[in-house]
């Protein structure tokens, strides 16, 4: 395993940020350990819903938690706003940085992360890969 830290500024598309740090650093397959910051604005997909919802004004970012992979990563969040009042769902695109953003991420650096269409759930799912070897 391999840790990175990165820091994402105000303005940011958190989702965005990290799938492109993803990228720039050849991260097959990863978590997100730990993610502390705060959004003014944030995309959200509730439970069981097909589209996001746009919340908007000042949130602390309590939890992140991911399944990061270069062919398509998985992320959930939870929010505080400014009466403490949490929301929890799937991040998407859109949910831009208000002061900063602290992501520790681990590399498998064995693993590659593939998503493929699962005809049960009908999204496409998590399937491990060991490098050099085949299907776990």
């Amino acid at each position: 395993m391999k840790p990175h830290v990165l820091r994402l500024h105000p303005g940011q598309d958190l989702k965005a940020a990290i799938d492109t740090f993803l990228v720039e650093n050849e991260i097959a397959a990863g978590c997100v350990v730990t993610c502390v910051g705060s959004l003014r604005k944030a995309n959200l997909r509730f439970a069981n819903q097909e589209t996001g919802t746009i919340l908007t004004g000042f949130f602390e970012i309590v939890a992140l938690t991911g399944v990061l992979s270069s062919s398509g990563s998985h992320y959930h969040i939870a929010i505080a706003d400014e009466q403490g009042k949490v929301y929890g769902a799937h991040l998407l695109d859109g949910s831009e940085i208000y002061t900063t953003a602290e992501l520790v991420v681990l590399q498998f650096e064995e693993y590659q992360f593939e998503r493929i269409m699962d005809q049960e759930s009908g999204y496409p799912e998590l399937h491990p890969i060991l490098i050099n070897q085949k299907e776990s």
